[in-house]
């Protein structure tokens, strides 16, 4: 059996399915993935055993610009053009598979459901956290100029909208594009894309799925990417060099809002009498003097970092804070965008680490969050909630792949 993995997205997005294409080869399928051509992905997925099929563009790029100033991305204008895009890197990519699974961004998911039905292919949408699924326990996510009700009378009504809303905004483009290729228009793209049976890959501790009459979903469980990487003999002499440090770190968030990020973190870690270990990362976080307090790295294998360090500040991608808290790290999260505030709250929730009050850091707002993260009793907190984490989502959903369960 030959499955093609498709995304378009950031790290967090790429990684998972590396994971899964490792679990599918070791039940003895074939795994294709196809995500955006960045030279980090693709060092990913060779580390992995696979080589990236590339999807239509760079995704940093349009990231950066749009975080920068949003207001200039047409969202309608973009996700059509992303869609079409899509559609042919895709269907290119699904030359001979038996399957797509489809996660990232909705307009690529739509467009690989597009290739599913052209193809006549089984096709099986994937997120990876339960913000995105209609739920009669959660709000959705509220798009740039299409805010929520205030007067819904409940979640379900808000959901009612939500289709309205993603139908204003991907229908036109989603529908111009199916109609060019030859299929018939939906009435409602999201629950077309999604399907009647999503599959949520996510930890169901850090990230439970309540039962809900609008929407059948399957939770696999977290799809986790072995790492046995050795850290860099660098990285190794700065831990050893004195007590735990603090990594910070935004992994694909550019911080435009945040100059100063770097320079805050620091002087918030200074003030804790704390080392710190920053990612380099989209944010380009840097030194901000030559004290050897502070040390600078790229990217390295996190499982290994995350249990020596004394705790993870962070944007709160799902795959970092899922990292972090299977190391047993307690957290800091600095939510900037899409389900990242999700994830700082569900951190807050559990008490394995603080949820910061908005996107923007400074050194005082990041020295009294870290006063609760580096206390003895949310370490405890932290280390036992580790100890729950599942690691096995990625094999469970190989198998029902290739089971054709759905």
């Amino acid at each position: 059996m030959r499955i093609l993995l498709s995304t378009y997205g950031s790290r967090g997005d790429v990684q998972p399915l590396a994971a899964l294409a490792v679990a599918l080869q070791a039940i003895g399928a074939e795994a294709v993935v196809c995500a955006p051509p960045d030279a980090e992905f693709a060092s990913l997925l060779v580390r992995a055993g696979f080589n990236l099929v590339p999807a239509f563009s760079s995704v940093r790029d349009w990231v950066s610009k749009a975080i920068a100033d949003p207001s200039t991305v047409d969202l309608p204008k973009r996700a059509a053009e992303i869609c079409a895009a899509q559609y042919e890197a895709i269907d290119a990519a699904a030359e001979g598979c038996d399957v797509i699974l489809a996660a990232g961004l909705f307009p690529s998911t739509a467009a690989a459901r597009a290739v599913a039905e052209k193809r006549g292919m089984r096709y099986v949408y994937a997120t990876f956290c339960p913000l995105w699924l209609p739920s009669t326990h959660h709000q959705p996510h509220s798009y740039r100029g299409y805010p929520l009700a205030e007067d819904a009378p409940d979640n379900r009504a808000l959901w009612v909208d939500n289709s309205v809303t993603m139908q204003t905004i991907f229908g036109v483009g989603i529908n111009a594009h199916r109609v060019s290729i030859g299929l018939e228009p939906v009435e409602n793209v999201r629950d077309h894309v999604f399907t009647s049976h999503p599959w949520l890959a996510s930890d169901p501790v850090l990230s439970p799925w309540a039962p809900t009459e609008l929407c059948n979903v399957t939770q696999t469980g977290a799809w986790l990417l072995p790492d046995d990487r050795p850290l860099p003999d660098d990285v190794e002499a700065f831990l050893d060099a004195g007590p735990p440090p603090v990594y910070v770190g935004f992994g694909s968030m550019p911080m435009s809002g945040a100059k100063h990020a770097a320079r805050d973190a620091i002087d918030a870690l200074r003030t804790q009498g704390r080392r710190a270990l920053l990612l380099q990362g989209w944010a380009d976080l840097a030194a901000i003097d030559d004290r050897d307090d502070c040390f600078v790295i790229g990217e390295v294998n996190q499982q290994a970092l995350f249990r020596r360090v004394a705790a993870v500040v962070h944007h709160g991608g799902a795959g970092t804070t899922t990292a972090a808290a299977r190391a047993g790290a307690p957290q800091l999260v600095v939510p900037q965008i899409g389900d990242q505030p999700y994830w700082a709250r569900r951190v807050a929730e559990l008490g394995i680490g603080v949820a910061h009050d908005g996107p923007i850091p400074t050194a005082e707002s990041l020295s009294a969050g870290l006063a609760t993260v580096l206390a003895p009793e949310t370490r405890e907190r932290a280390t036992a909630i580790g100890a729950t984490i599942h690691s096995g989502g990625a094999m469970i959903a190989a198998a029902m792949l290739v089971a054709g369960i759905h």
